[in-house]
This record gives structure tokens, C-alpha cells and sequence, in this order.
């Protein structure tokens, strides 16, 4: 269903559009190169604004926290636009007897939407505080952790196209599976509407903080990285593969598979995105010729191979 769109108008952008902006300000690895033009919206209006006047050159990206993204040290020639500088927008929608609504915009970072969930005494949505990115990148990859997938709790997202088409969608309309999501060619994300039981807020903010906890000390989150580089595949786990190659610790320039999570890559301190990639095909090519299994990268890496 389309919910908006018209002929475009004059109306001045609100928000900031950038040449040559420098993607490792805006990745959680701080590494890579520069986006051709960037486009850091005032609010969803505005981005319907910016998509209705062509402001757009070439291939269109939506970036959230860049907590799963690589940009090729030669950069990316393209239009991106960040969500989380506008699309921030989280509300209750209905609080039945049974379930309750939520609706969160792309940008909002998703351990916020756990949170709130839990104070509106809702269940279900506890495992998003361990995912380290926002909305629109977790309805992207049909992001999970701790036993909890992304589209388990959704019933509708909207989507906006590079006309400034926003358009409602459930579900059902989209082809999902683990850690992928087969969107409509040239549409992205905007926000979503999630449904959950009624629960207990003790006891959904005393599961967040359990399973923070378990984060911290499973993972290396005191140096940048992105978490999970691969999807674990069927009956296995990417990191006892990696580690089974003896790859725990390996390293290339300022990067480094992590020591104590092999399924990380840390950047130890001026690493390039060169230098992560090159640990993310080493690691690839080693398990494939080792245990004679594929590793299916979980990062998204863009840019004009060197």
C-alpha cells in the first residue's frame, strides 16, 4: 500500500548533504574510505523531500550506526543517507490485553527498543539490546541474537523508494530467512511496528542486563569492530571454525581476528578496511579448504576494490 508520494516540490532540504564524507567517522570498525555525498535528513519529511527532487547520483544506500558496514579504503562512489540522525522515532501504539504495539523508526538504535519495550511491560523484544545497530539494519538482515530474530515480533514496516515513495508492508510480502531478507528492488526501510506479549518489566530489563552481561564477557567490545563477520552455519559456529583453523589471533596491519571471540575482527589501531577484508577472505578460505565449509559473510562491504 502507498501511503505517500506526489509530484515534487521546491521546498528547501532541512537537512545537511555532504561531499567526501569520511566513512570511517560513521563505522563501528573506524576504518575505510569516503562516501561520494552523504545526506544526514532533519526528519522522515525531509528525506521524502531530499528522494522527490533527484538529489540522488548514482547507487543509493541507507546507513544506520555503520555497526555492520565496511567501506573499501578507495571509497564509494554513491548517495548515502544516514538514518540515525533523524529517524529516531519510537512510540506505543496499543497496549491490549494480550499484546502489545510498538513502533520504532529505522534510525533508533535497537537495544533502545528493547528497553522501552520492557517499561511498557512488554516481552519478547529483549534479545535486540544485544544487537549493536539500529532498526533498519536489523529488519536488513533479519538480525538475532540470544535465541531472537528481528521479523518474529514484526507485523508491518513501511519502506521508502528512491522517488520518496513511502509504502506499508507486511510481513508476508517479504521473503525472510536467517540473517537475510530479499527487500523490493530500490526500497529501504523506514520503520516497523512490532507486536509482543504482555510481560513483566522486572524481569524482561533483568533478562537485557543478563544478557548484556553475557555480551560483555563473550565479546571484544573494548576495541572497534563489527560484530559477527560471519553467519553461523546450519548444526555448527562460525567461530569454532574459525579457531579450529588456528586463526584466533591472526593478524593483518592494524587488524586482528579477535582472541577472544574468533567470530570478531578487531582493529587494534590503524587498520585499514584493506586489512580487515583481507582477514575476512582469510578466514573464508581457510575453513572452506580446511572443513570444507562456506562461510557466509554477515558484513556488508562496499567500494572500488584497490
Amino acid at each position: 500500500m502507498i501511503v505517500q508520494g506526489q509530484m515534487p516540490t521546491n521546498q528547501l532540504l532541512r537537512g545537511q548533504l555532504r561531499f567526501d564524507e569520511p566513512m570511517a567517522k560513521h563505522v563501528s570498525w573506524r576504518a575505510g574510505g569516503s562516501l561520494a555525498r552523504a545526506y544526514f535528513p532533519a526528519d522522515l519529511d525531509d528525506l521524502v523531500n531530499f528522494l522527490m527532487q533527484n538529489y540522488v547520483l548514482g547507487d543509493l544506500y541507507f546507513f544506520g550506526l555503520g555497526s555492520n558496514l565496511l567501506i573499501r579504503d578507495r571509497g564509494l562512489q554513491a548517495t548515502g543517507v544516514f538514518t540515525h540522525w533523524a529517524l529516531r522515532k519510537i512510540s506505543l501504539l496499543d497496549k491490549g490485553e494480550r499484546t502489545i504495539d510498538i513502533y520504532a523508526q529505522a534510525g533508533i538504535a535497537s537495544p533502545k527498543v528493547a528497553r522501552f519495550a520492557a517499561l511498557q511491560g512488554a516481552q519478547g523484544a529483549e534479545f535486540l539490546a544485544g544487537i549493536p545497530g539500529t532498526v533498519g539494519g536489523a529488519l536488513f538482515m533479519n538480525a538475532g541474537c540470544y535465541g531472537g530474530q528481528t521479523w518474529d515480533i514484526v507485523t508491518q514496516v513501511q519502506t521508502i523508494d528512491r522517488q520518496g515513495v513511502i509504502r506499508q508492508r507486511r510481513p508476508e510480502e517479504f521473503t525472510i530467512g536467517y540473517r537475510s531478507v530479499q527487500v523490493p528492488a530500490g526500497e529501504s526501510f523506514v520503520s516497523a511496528t512490532f507486536r509482543l506479549p504482555r510481560g513483566d518489566e522486572q524481569e524482561s530489563r533483568l533478562k537485557i542486563k543478563t544478557l548484556l552481561a553475557q555480551r560483555i564477557s563473550t565479546q571484544p567490545l573494548h576495541k572497534p569492530n563489527a560484530g559477527s563477520v560471519f553467519r553461523n552455519p546450519p548444526g555448527d559456529f562460525a567461530a569454532r571454525l574459525i579457531e579450529s583453523c588456528g586463526l584466533k589471533g591472526a593478524i593483518e596491519g592494524g587488524a586482528q581476528i579477535s582472541d577472544k571471540h574468533a567470530n570478531f575482527i578487531i582493529n587494534n589501531g590503524g587498520a585499514s578496511a584493506t586489512d580487515i577484508e583481507r582477514l575476512i577472505d582469510r578466514a573464508r578460505t581457510e575453513v572452506e579448504q580446511q572443513a570444507g565449509i562456506t562461510l557466509h559473510c554477515e558484513v556488508c562491504v562496499l567500494g572500488e576494490l584497490a
